[in-house]
């Protein structure tokens, strides 16, 4: 791989989580430091203050493993793929911009903090969730072999339209089910990587 260090000897090392895709931390290395890190498996910096390579987690065992290199289009920066063990910054944060590292789903995220609200909330005559759920967890589980039975009845139909509206509902409600049985989905992440061979 060509890196292009900068006048001090240094590249810029963005650190990234492998599984949740959030930046963890940045750091600089020197070639010294980058060529350890593919050798041990583990990243190594080059201390700017300390004027010397130094390991993250040496002290506190809170290593970043590595998963994998990658440089940018000028070669002028790395982005550097890990497996975290414990909180990355020295603060005892998961990421050096006090941020909790945790898997995002994009806008099934969002959906999930929308349903826990509206069932804290439990407004049911403004509220369809927390309506539904105050209606207790045989009928949320009702509702999603419902939404299950039309998404079925539409795959087999051509409007796909209607087979994606269906779709949604099903997502949205078997969401509400999740929440309703404690769960989440980063759970269900947990589970299918279990499986994952």
């Amino acid at each position: 791989m060509t890196i292009k260090y900068d006048q001090n000897g240094l590249v810029p090392a963005i650190i990234q989580d492998a599984t949740t895709k959030n930046v963890l931390m940045l750091g600089y290395m020197n070639e010294e430091a980058y060529q350890r890190t593919l050798e041990i498996k583990k990243v190594i910096f080059f201390s700017r203050s300390k004027q010397r390579l130094w390991t993250k987690g040496e002290e506190s065992g809170n290593f970043l493993n590595l998963v994998d290199i990658k440089n940018d289009c000028d070669n002028d920066s790395l982005l550097i793929t890990v497996n975290p063990v414990g909180p990355t910054c020295h603060t005892g944060t998961d990421t050096c911009w006090k941020e909790d590292n945790n898997s995002s789903y994009g806008f099934f995220s969002t959906l999930e903090n929308v349903i826990a609200e509206r069932v804290a909330n439990k407004d049911a005559s403004k509220s369809y969730v927390a309506s539904l759920f105050s209606k207790g967890i045989n009928k949320v589980a009702q509702k999603v072999g419902e939404e299950a039975v039309e998404t079925v009845i539409e795959a087999m139909d051509n409007n796909d339209k209607l087979f994606l509206y269906e779709s949604a509902d099903l997502l949205f409600h078997y969401l509400m089910l999740l929440q309703a049985k404690g769960f989440t989905l980063k759970d269900i992440e947990e589970e299918l990587k279990s499986r994952h061979k």
